[in-house]
């Protein structure tokens, strides 16, 4: 897991990353544009949006760690934006602290480093 205050540059070299913390993506499912929104549905939820949780984690990205960034180009423009580092997969403790699937009753595992 990167440290916050950490810089990373792009593979490219016109961006620097600094890196503010960790981050889990979540989407909230009623604002999937898919296919709920179609006109075909008229206004009706399928059974399977109605069910389970609303807000549900990136699983395309739960191999790799997301991070909040303060980004700057070359010309000195800066933003902030999340960044998921695709190259760098997490270790089996790091994806636990991730992407934890206890209730939401108990708080997640601790990250601790080696």
């Amino acid at each position: 897991m990167l440290k916050p205050g950490k810089k990373i540059r792009s593979h490219g070299g016109n961006f620097v990353y600094e890196i503010l913390g960790p981050v889990c993506i979540l989407y909230d499912r009623e604002e999937l544009p898919w296919p709920c929104c179609s006109l075909k549905w008229r206004g009706k939820q399928p059974y399977w949006n109605r069910q389970g949780k609303r807000f549900v984690p990136d699983l395309a990205a739960s191999r790799c760690g997301a991070y909040a960034v303060s980004a700057q180009d070359l010309w000195g423009n800066s933003w902030e934006q999340v960044l998921i580092l695709y190259d760098q997969r997490l270790h089996k403790k790091e994806k636990e602290f991730w992407y934890w699937k206890g209730p939401a009753c108990k708080s997640p595992p601790e990250y601790e480093e080696n």
